[in-house]
C-alpha cells in the first residue's frame, strides 16, 4: 500500500464510522502564539475541544500537512523528519476510550492487515494528578492484547497537554510496532528500538487550572495522530522511512544534479536535503506562505534552504538546485494540495532569490575561513563556531575546508559552544512562546476580531477586490495580508484605520451563524485566498459592517476592542501587501 491508498483508506474507514471528513488547515497557525507551525492535527482544533461547536459536528476525521522543528538536528537518521503528513480522528464530547481504541486496532489489523502479533501499547501510570489509566488498559485486553505487550509508562511519555500553562489535557495510549525482521519478544519494553511508535489516542479529560488543578471536563474528547510516513514505511516493509515513494523520486533528483549516487557515506545529506526541501516548499506554498527572513516561521524556512544549500555543496554543487528540487516535490504533491501548483511562481522565486544570496555569504564566510587558516595551524572552537554562526558553515564542511589546509579543527569545544547555542535558542523560544491559547485568549480574541473590520475596511477604501491572503497573531499585535499591487498612501491608512475605530465605537454586536459553504458565498461573506473549508461553515457578522466564513475566536461585541492603530504597512511579496496592527 503507498501512501496515497494509506491515506484514503483512512479516511473511508473513519468516514464509515460516522466521522465528518473536514479539510486540514494552514501550516501557519492564525491565532495561537505558543508555536510558529502547526504542529498536530488537533492543532487548528482547539476552539473546538475548549466547547465551541463544530459545523462539522462531533466526530471529525481528517489529513493535516505539521512541521516540527525541535527534532530538526536529528533529521539524518531512519525516521525524523521536519515535515510529515497526520492522519487524525476526533470526537468533539461524543464516543470516549472505548470507541477510539476499538477504532484504532480495527484500522490497523483489519484494514491495513498488520498482525496483533507484532504490536504493542502503553498506557498512563497515573501520578498525584490523575488515576492510573486502567480504563484504556482494560480496553485493550478485552480485545486481545496481551498483558505482556502492555506497559504503563509515566506523564512524560503518555499524557498530552495543556497546549500552555492551562486548559484541556489528558492520559494518552500509544501504539508500537515491532519493525524488526526477528520475530517480537513476548514481553514489551518500550525501550528497544525496534519498537516505533505509529498511532497516538489522547484522551482529554482533564483541565488544569491557573492554580495546577486537574479538574475533569464537562465535555471529554478524544484526538489521534497517525503518522503518514512512518506507517507508510511499515506497510511497505522499508528499513526508513526515505526508501518508500514519498522521497525517492526526490532522491533521484538529488542524483541527477550532483551527479552522485546515495551511500553509506552521503545519505545523510540526501536525507536532510529531501525532508527540508519538503518543508520550505511546503511553508512556501501555503495558504498563509511565509518567505524567508530573520524572524519567526521565514527564520526557520531560511534555515531549511541554507541548510539544503550547505549539503548540496558537499554532494558536488548544483546551481538552481532548490529551484528544481522543489518543481519535483510540487509535481508530486499538487494533485492533493492544488494550492502548490498556484504558488508555484512564488514559490520557486523566493528560493532562487535565497540561494543567490546565500551564495554571497558562503563567499564572505570562505574568505573568513582563509584568513583564519593563513594564521593558525589549529581551528580553535570560538573561530569554529563564528564560521558555523555567522556563515552557517556545518561542522563536516569546517573540517573538509580545514583538512585542505592541513589544519585541525577543535571539535570537541565545537560541540561544547554548539550546545551552549542550542540551550540559548531554547530558553528563548521557551520564553517567547511560553503559555497558550487559553492563556491569550482575551487578546488573541480581541486582536482577530480586529482583523476581520480590518479587511472590510480595506475593501470599503482601498478596493472591493481585495481578500485576505494570511494572517497571524501573537499577544503583542496582529498582522494581515492582502492582495494589492501598491504601497497604501498616508491618507488611506488613516481612513482605514478611523473606519475601523468607528465600528468599534457603534457597538456592534458579533454573531455567529452555522451553514453550508455555497450559501455563505451567495450571501457576500468574505474567506480567506487558498483556504480550504468544510461544507458546512461558520460564518461571523459584525453588525451589518463585516461577513466573514472563520473558525474563530471572538469577542461578543466591538466595545471589548478598544482602540485601533496601524503601527506598520508593508510588502510581503510581489502582489501582497502586509499590514501590522494593535488594539490598546
Amino acid at each position: 500500500m503507498n501512501a496515497k491508498e494509506l491515506k484514503k483508506a483512512y479516511l473511508e474507514f473513519f468516514k464509515k464510522k460516522g466521522h465528518t471528513i473536514i479539510p486540514g488547515s494552514s501550516l501557519i497557525p492564525e491565532h495561537d502564539p505558543t508555536v510558529l507551525f502547526t504542529t498536530a492535527g488537533m492543532h487548528p482544533l482547539v476552539p473546538y475541544l475548549l466547547g465551541q461547536t463544530h459545523p462539522a459536528g462531533k466526530r471529525l476525521a481528517n489529513v493535516q500537512r505539521c512541521i516540527r522543528t525541535q527534532d530538526i538536528d536529528e533529521v539524518g537518521d531512519a525516521t525524523h523528519t521536519t515535515f510529515f503528513e497526520m492522519l487524525g480522528n476526533w470526537s468533539l464530547g461524543d464516543y470516549f476510550k472505548k470507541e477510539a481504541i476499538m477504532w484504532s486496532l480495527e484500522f490497523l489489523t483489519s484494514t491495513l492487515k498488520l498482525p496483533l502479533q507484532r504490536l504493542a501499547v502503553t498506557c498512563f501510570a497515573g501520578d498525584a494528578d490523575a488515576p492510573k489509566d486502567q480504563e484504556a488498559a482494560l480496553v485493550w485486553k478485552s480485545l486481545g492484547m496481551p498483558e505482556q505487550r502492555l506497559s504503563f509508562l509515566p506523564k512524560k511519555d503518555n499524557w498530552w497537554g495543556p497546549a500552555g500553562t492551562t486548559g484541556p489535557c489528558g492520559p494518552d495510549t500509544e501504539i508500537f510496532y515491532w519493525v524488526s525482521d526477528s520475530p517480537p519478544p513476548t514481553v514489551f519494553n518500550p525501550k528497544n528500538k525496534n519498537w516505533v511508535e505509529i498511532w497516538n489516542d489522547v484522551f482529554l479529560q482533564y483541565n488544569k487550572t491557573d492554580a495546577g488543578k486537574f479538574v475533569p471536563l464537562q465535555q471529554k474528547n478524544v484526538d489521534t495522530g497517525l503518522g503518514v510516513e512512518r506507517v507508510t514505511m511499515i506497510l511497505q516493509g522499508k528499513n526508513t522511512v526515505f526508501d518508500s515513494e514519498l522521497f525517492q523520486p526526490i532522491f533521484a533528483k538529488i542524483s541527477e544534479l550532483t551527479d552522485t549516487k546515495p551511500s553509506e557515506k552521503n545519505i545523510r545529506s540526501y536525507r536532510i536535503i529531501a525532508d527540508h526541501m519538503r518543508a520550505a516548499t511546503f511553508v512556501l506554498g501555503d495558504e498563509r506562505g511565509i518567505g524567508p527572513s530573520n524572524v519567526d516561521q521565514g527564520y526557520v524556512v531560511r534555515r531549511f534552504i541554507r541548510r539544503v544549500i550547505r549539503h548540496t555543496k558537499l554532494l558536488g554543487s548544483a546551481k538552481d538546485f532548490t529551484s528544481e528540487i522543489a518543481k519535483v516535490i510540487i509535481k508530486m504533491y499538487s494533485s492533493d494540495y492544488p494550492l502548490l501548483e498556484q504558488k508555484k511562481t512564488f514559490i520557486l522565486s523566493e528560493l532562487k532569490k535565497e540561494e543567490d544570496k546565500f551564495e554571497q555569504t558562503l563567499e564572505h564566510g570562505l574568505k573568513e575561513f582563509q584568513k583564519i587558516a593563513n594564521n593558525t595551524k589549529i581551528l580553535d572552537s570560538n573561530q569554529a563556531f563564528l564560521l558555523f554562526q555567522s556563515y552557517g558553515f556545518p561542522l563536516e564542511m569546517i573540517k573538509e575546508l580545514a583538512t585542505e589546509q592541513g589544519i585541525q579543527v577543535d571539535e570537541k569545544g565545537f560541540a561544547a559552544e554548539f550546545n551552549k547555542h542550542q540551550e540559548l535558542s531554547r530558553v528563548g523560544a521557551e520564553k517567547k512562546f511560553k503559555g497558550g491559547l487559553s492563556e491569550s485568549s482575551d487578546v488573541t480574541k480581541k486582536l482577530h476580531t480586529a482583523t476581520h473590520l480590518l479587511n472590510e475596511a480595506l475593501r470599503q477604501v482601498v478596493s472591493k477586490d481585495i481578500t485576505q491572503r494570511g494572517s497571524n497573531i501573537t499577544p503583542e499585535r496582529l498582522r494581515f495580508d492582502f492582495n494589492c499591487d501598491r504601497k497604501l498612501t498616508p491618507e488611506e491608512i488613516k481612513k482605514v484605520e478611523n473606519l475601523v475605530n468607528e465600528k468599534i465605537a457603534q457597538t456592534l454586536p458579533i454573531t455567529r451563524t452555522e451553514m453550508s459553504l455555497d450559501d455563505a458565498r451567495k450571501k457576500g461573506a468574505q474567506a480567506e485566498f487558498g483556504a480550504k473549508y468544510s461544507e458546512r461553515v461558520s460564518v461571523y457578522a459584525i453588525g451589518n459592517f463585516s461577513l466573514e466564513v472563520c473558525g474563530g475566536p471572538h469577542v461578543e461585541n466591538t466595545k471589548e476592542l478598544g482602540h485601533f492603530k496601524i503601527i506598520k504597512e508593508e510588502s510581503s511579496a510581489a502582489g501582497i501587501r502586509r499590514i501590522k496592527a494593535v488594539v490598546d
